[in-house]
């Protein structure tokens, strides 16, 4: 089982939350918050910093907390995965894509009640955990738990097993 760690970043100014398009492999486009793998022996807040810096081009010089975690188990696909979610209220530079993955083709400030439309074709275990945190006032939150059942991510199930 491959198991892998995740930080995003919460970034939210102006009543507008930060996401980021993500061209993926089946060419799907999903909006997330930016964010990506944390690297071997790289902390959370490290990884969430250069995730941002390289989708974004933004330097975010401080992070106010974790306001959720998400775990999804796809054991048909062998992987696990935990996301940190972090939260920040500035940031600095102009938004400039430097993604050494090159899946991240735009990135934006959205409107908060703009924010669930953005997410609608982006996995569960996002749009979730997001809509819910900006619901409940952009507070911390309790943590969500996603299972996915099947071989192929176009027919996997995905069920949220707990919060």
């Amino acid at each position: 089982m491959r198991s892998f760690q995740v930080g995003g970043g919460l970034i939210v100014i102006d009543n507008q939350l930060l996401l980021a398009a993500n061209r993926r492999r089946h060419g799907a486009l999903e909006w997330t918050p930016p964010g990506g793998v944390i690297d071997d022996g790289e902390s959370v807040l490290s990884g969430i910093a250069r995730e941002v810096r390289e989708e974004t081009g933004l330097h975010v010089p401080d992070w106010t907390g974790c306001h959720y975690t998400v775990t999804v188990d796809a054991p048909d696909m062998g992987w696990q995965m935990s996301v940190e979610s972090w939260f920040a209220t500035s940031a600095h530079g102009e938004i400039a894509l430097d993604d050494p993955d090159g899946i991240v083709e735009q990135a934006l400030f959205v409107d908060l009640a703009d924010v669930a439309t953005f997410l609608a074709d982006s996995p569960l275990w996002v749009r979730m955990p997001v809509v819910a945190w900006i619901d409940r006032g952009m507070c911390p939150i309790e943590p969500f738990a996603f299972l996915v059942t099947g071989s192929d991510r176009s027919t996997a199930r995905v069920e949220h097993v707990g919060q």
